[in-house]
Parts: C-alpha cells; sequence; structure tokens
C-alpha cells in the first residue's frame, strides 16, 4: 500500500507563498480541533522551514518548496522540502541563524533530511489533541451527529469537513 500524504502543496519558493500555507495549516488545524497555542508554534516552525526555502535554497534563482502535511493517530508531520543546493555553511548567509534550532523547539521532533536528488527536506512532528487522535469524540457544533452516522442529506452538518485522518483511512 503506498503511504499518500493527505495534502501536498508545490508552490515557488517565494516569500508571498510563506503566507499562503500559513493559510492552509490553519485550516489543516481547524479541523484536527489544534488549540491556538500549538497552531501558532506550527505556523511559526513552518514558516522558519519555508523563509529557509525562499532565501537560501535557490542561490542563483527561482525553484520550489513542497509541504506535505500527514494526519497520524497520535500527530500531524509536515515537512517543507526544496530541490536547491542543500545544506551547506555560507559566510554570505542573510540569515541570523536562529531558524533551525527554533523549529526544534517548536516541534515534538525535528529532522534534516537530504533527499536523493538534491536539496533539503525539513520534516516536523506536532502532537494532536487527544480527540483527533481517537480519543473522545469532541461535541457536533451543528446538531447532534453521532461519529460514524452520516449526516442527514441537506442538513447543515453534510457539508463539513472531515478529519484528515478519516480522509486517509477512506483512500487507502
Amino acid at each position: 500500500m503506498t503511504d499518500l500524504p493527505d495534502l501536498e502543496l508545490t508552490l515557488p519558493a517565494r516569500a508571498e507563498n510563506v503566507g499562503v500555507i500559513r493559510h492552509v495549516l490553519g485550516a489543516v488545524a481547524e479541523t484536527l480541533h489544534v488549540g491556538d497555542e500549538q497552531l501558532d508554534d506550527m505556523r511559526l516552525a513552518v514558516s522558519e522551514a519555508c523563509a529557509n526555502a525562499v532565501i537560501h535554497a535557490y542561490v542563483d534563482g527561482a525553484g520550489l518548496m513542497e509541504v506535505r502535511v500527514r494526519a497520524r493517530m497520535t500527530d500531524l508531520e509536515i515537512s517543507v522540502r526544496d530541490h536547491g543546493g542543500g545544506m551547506a555553511p555560507r559566510t554570505d548567509s542573510p540569515g541570523l541563524g536562529v531558524g533551525l534550532p527554533l523549529m526544534a523547539t517548536l516541534a515534538a521532533s525535528m529532522e534534516l533530511i537530504a533527499p536523493e536528488g538534491g536539496g533539503t527536506e525539513v520534516r516536523m512532528r506536532f502532537p494532536l489533541p487527544h480527540e483527533s487522535a481517537g480519543g473522545p469524540p469532541r461535541p457536533a457544533e451543528h446538531g447532534t451527529v453521532t461519529p460514524g452516522t452520516p449526516p442527514a442529506p441537506g442538513s447543515a452538518d453534510d457539508a463539513r469537513p472531515r478529519p484528515l485522518a478519516e480522509s486517509r483511512e477512506r483512500h487507502p
């Protein structure tokens, strides 16, 4: 069985696209009932990873950054990858050198990967709240839909987004 990401974005590695990614993370966090404080940590850590791709990956031109978000039973794995020159010391670096330690502090775990074909991948994991990780269901906000029971067609609950973990289970 192929392990497909729940969400994958490929965007030009430009500063304005960091905001797009932050917005998407907000929608994912809302779907998974992630609290505001944890969402802030996720957004900051992922923004740092994306900023590294924008500032450091493509010294001589433009390129792409890929963001993958995968919901697991107990955590959310977010990776940011570029296809640039990889991690190497630069005497002309415009950064302050605080991005990697900050990401490592904000995430439950962080890995730096040198993928085949070049570039850099930053893979971070953030714990999911209890109800997203298979715990007791959160009360329905619109109506009284019981988990596992489909909402009545045309009801307000019919259009509610479903957690990413459910979509992974339905589409192996």
